[in-house]
Protein backbone atom coordinates (compact mmCIF):
# COMPACT_ATOMS: atom_id res chain seq x y z
CA UNK A 1 0.00 0.00 0.00
CA UNK A 2 1.51 3.56 -1.11
CA UNK A 3 1.16 6.66 1.92
CA UNK A 4 0.14 9.66 0.59
CA UNK A 5 3.43 12.14 1.44
CA UNK A 6 0.87 14.87 1.82
CA UNK A 7 -1.03 13.07 4.57
CA UNK A 8 -1.41 15.74 7.42
CA UNK A 9 -0.11 14.35 10.36
CA UNK A 10 -3.38 15.04 12.13
CA UNK A 11 -5.12 12.14 10.77
CA UNK A 12 -2.85 10.09 12.65
CA UNK A 13 -4.53 9.98 15.83
CA UNK A 14 -3.04 6.81 17.33
CA UNK A 15 0.49 7.01 16.55
CA UNK A 16 1.40 10.23 17.97
CA UNK A 17 4.86 10.35 15.84
CA UNK A 18 3.08 11.99 12.88
CA UNK A 19 4.04 8.59 11.02
CA UNK A 20 0.55 6.89 9.13
CA UNK A 21 -0.95 4.17 11.15
CA UNK A 22 -2.03 0.94 9.74
CA UNK A 23 -5.48 2.44 10.26
CA UNK A 24 -4.60 5.31 7.96
CA UNK A 25 -3.17 3.02 5.40
CA UNK A 26 -6.13 1.55 5.59
CA UNK A 27 -8.28 4.01 5.37
CA UNK A 28 -6.19 5.92 2.74
CA UNK A 29 -7.25 2.57 0.37
CA UNK A 30 -11.10 2.31 1.08
CA UNK A 31 -11.03 5.88 -0.71
CA UNK A 32 -9.25 4.73 -3.21
CA UNK A 33 -11.41 1.84 -3.34
CA UNK A 34 -14.67 3.82 -3.08
CA UNK A 35 -13.92 6.19 -5.99
CA UNK A 36 -14.05 3.73 -8.23
CA UNK A 37 -16.98 1.01 -6.68
CA UNK A 38 -19.70 0.58 -8.26
CA UNK A 39 -22.45 -0.93 -6.53
CA UNK A 40 -23.06 -4.57 -7.35
CA UNK A 41 -26.70 -4.43 -6.77
CA UNK A 42 -26.65 -7.87 -4.41
CA UNK A 43 -29.18 -8.61 -1.88
CA UNK A 44 -27.15 -9.84 1.47
CA UNK A 45 -28.18 -13.63 1.02
CA UNK A 46 -25.22 -15.45 0.22
CA UNK A 47 -26.11 -16.90 -3.73
CA UNK A 48 -24.71 -20.32 -3.09
CA UNK A 49 -26.84 -20.55 0.48
CA UNK A 50 -23.62 -21.73 2.45
CA UNK A 51 -21.76 -20.02 5.44
CA UNK A 52 -18.16 -20.67 5.98
CA UNK A 53 -16.88 -20.77 9.66
CA UNK A 54 -13.00 -20.43 10.01
CA UNK A 55 -10.05 -19.04 11.62
CA UNK A 56 -9.27 -15.92 11.95
CA UNK A 57 -5.54 -16.59 10.84
CA UNK A 58 -4.34 -14.47 8.28
CA UNK A 59 -3.16 -17.25 5.76
CA UNK A 60 -6.22 -18.30 4.68
CA UNK A 61 -7.45 -16.46 1.56
CA UNK A 62 -10.99 -18.43 1.61
CA UNK A 63 -12.33 -17.02 -1.27
CA UNK A 64 -9.06 -17.85 -3.56
CA UNK A 65 -9.23 -21.20 -1.72
CA UNK A 66 -12.75 -22.10 -2.32
CA UNK A 67 -13.14 -20.50 -5.54
CA UNK A 68 -15.52 -18.33 -4.35
CA UNK A 69 -17.03 -15.01 -5.49
CA UNK A 70 -17.99 -11.49 -3.61
CA UNK A 71 -22.11 -12.61 -2.29
CA UNK A 72 -21.21 -16.87 -3.11
CA UNK A 73 -21.50 -17.28 0.76
CA UNK A 74 -21.49 -15.82 4.30
CA UNK A 75 -18.06 -15.97 5.87
CA UNK A 76 -17.73 -16.21 9.60
CA UNK A 77 -13.97 -16.06 11.35
CA UNK A 78 -12.82 -16.18 15.13
CA UNK A 79 -9.38 -17.85 16.68
CA UNK A 80 -9.64 -21.28 15.30
CA UNK A 81 -12.43 -21.69 13.67
CA UNK A 82 -14.24 -23.11 16.37
CA UNK A 83 -17.95 -23.41 17.06
CA UNK A 84 -18.61 -21.57 20.36
CA UNK A 85 -22.17 -19.94 21.06
CA UNK A 86 -21.39 -16.65 19.03
CA UNK A 87 -20.94 -18.76 16.14
CA UNK A 88 -24.19 -20.42 16.53
CA UNK A 89 -25.70 -17.06 16.55
CA UNK A 90 -24.32 -16.10 13.40
CA UNK A 91 -25.34 -19.40 11.59
CA UNK A 92 -28.77 -19.07 13.26
CA UNK A 93 -29.43 -15.85 11.79
CA UNK A 94 -27.15 -17.13 8.53
CA UNK A 95 -29.77 -19.90 8.25
CA UNK A 96 -32.78 -18.45 9.64
CA UNK A 97 -32.61 -14.91 8.20
CA UNK A 98 -30.73 -15.17 5.34
CA UNK A 99 -31.58 -18.20 3.72
CA UNK A 100 -28.12 -20.70 4.10
CA UNK A 101 -28.57 -24.00 3.95
CA UNK A 102 -25.22 -25.45 3.83
CA UNK A 103 -22.23 -24.83 6.83
CA UNK A 104 -18.35 -25.91 5.68
CA UNK A 105 -15.84 -25.54 8.74
CA UNK A 106 -11.80 -25.02 8.13
CA UNK A 107 -9.54 -25.18 10.71
CA UNK A 108 -5.76 -24.92 9.14
CA UNK A 109 -2.19 -26.46 9.99
CA UNK A 110 -0.03 -24.72 12.28
CA UNK A 111 -3.05 -22.57 14.02
CA UNK A 112 -1.66 -20.52 17.21
CA UNK A 113 -4.60 -22.34 19.50
CA UNK A 114 -2.77 -25.87 18.93
CA UNK A 115 -0.05 -24.03 21.17
CA UNK A 116 -2.70 -22.37 24.02
CA UNK A 117 -4.35 -23.83 26.89
CA UNK A 118 -6.72 -22.27 29.56
CA UNK A 119 -3.40 -20.89 31.19
CA UNK A 120 -3.98 -17.82 28.80
CA UNK A 121 -7.22 -16.74 30.31
CA UNK A 122 -5.46 -17.60 34.01
CA UNK A 123 -2.65 -15.23 32.68
CA UNK A 124 -4.97 -12.22 31.40
CA UNK A 125 -7.03 -12.43 34.92
CA UNK A 126 -3.61 -11.84 36.63
CA UNK A 127 -2.41 -9.19 34.46
CA UNK A 128 -5.97 -7.21 34.39
CA UNK A 129 -7.86 -8.06 37.25
CA UNK A 130 -10.78 -10.00 35.63
CA UNK A 131 -11.49 -13.32 33.75
CA UNK A 132 -12.13 -13.38 30.53
CA UNK A 133 -15.88 -14.83 29.80
CA UNK A 134 -15.06 -16.63 27.09
CA UNK A 135 -13.13 -20.07 26.69
CA UNK A 136 -9.84 -19.76 24.95
CA UNK A 137 -11.45 -22.65 23.08
CA UNK A 138 -7.87 -24.27 22.37
CA UNK A 139 -7.02 -27.86 21.06
CA UNK A 140 -4.41 -30.23 20.76
CA UNK A 141 -6.39 -32.35 18.03
CA UNK A 142 -6.91 -30.78 14.85
CA UNK A 143 -9.08 -33.45 13.41
CA UNK A 144 -10.91 -34.19 16.71
CA UNK A 145 -11.98 -30.17 17.37
CA UNK A 146 -13.41 -29.79 13.70
CA UNK A 147 -15.27 -33.45 14.55
CA UNK A 148 -16.73 -31.55 17.77
CA UNK A 149 -17.29 -28.47 15.92
CA UNK A 150 -19.51 -30.23 13.20
CA UNK A 151 -21.15 -32.10 16.23
CA UNK A 152 -21.93 -28.60 18.32
CA UNK A 153 -23.37 -27.48 14.50
CA UNK A 154 -25.49 -30.74 14.15
CA UNK A 155 -26.75 -30.60 17.30
CA UNK A 156 -27.82 -27.37 18.07
CA UNK A 157 -31.56 -26.63 18.40
CA UNK A 158 -31.34 -23.51 16.70
CA UNK A 159 -30.03 -24.62 13.47
CA UNK A 160 -32.69 -25.98 11.29
CA UNK A 161 -30.72 -27.00 8.24
CA UNK A 162 -27.94 -29.34 9.49
CA UNK A 163 -28.21 -32.13 6.73
CA UNK A 164 -24.88 -30.40 4.99
CA UNK A 165 -22.21 -29.74 7.70
CA UNK A 166 -18.75 -30.77 6.22
CA UNK A 167 -15.81 -30.06 7.89
CA UNK A 168 -12.22 -29.89 6.97
CA UNK A 169 -8.38 -28.91 7.86
CA UNK A 170 -6.46 -26.46 5.48
CA UNK A 171 -2.60 -27.13 4.82
CA UNK A 172 -1.14 -23.60 4.98
CA UNK A 173 1.64 -25.05 3.05
CA UNK A 174 -0.06 -26.52 0.13
CA UNK A 175 -3.29 -24.87 0.12
CA UNK A 176 -5.20 -28.20 0.18
CA UNK A 177 -8.33 -28.97 2.11
CA UNK A 178 -8.71 -32.46 4.03
CA UNK A 179 -11.51 -33.64 4.88
CA UNK A 180 -12.38 -34.81 8.19
CA UNK A 181 -14.87 -37.77 8.37
CA UNK A 182 -17.54 -36.58 11.52
CA UNK A 183 -16.78 -39.78 13.06
CA UNK A 184 -13.84 -40.82 15.00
Amino acid sequence: MSISASQPPSRNRASGSGLPTVTDRLVEANARYAAEFTDPGMDARPVLKVAVVACMDARLDLHAALGLQLGDCHTIRNAGGVVTDDIIRSLTISQRALGTRSVVLIHHTGCGLLDLTEDFRHDIEAEVGQRPAWAVEAFKDLDQDVRQSMQRVRTSPFLPHTDDVRGFVFDVTTGRLREIDPRP
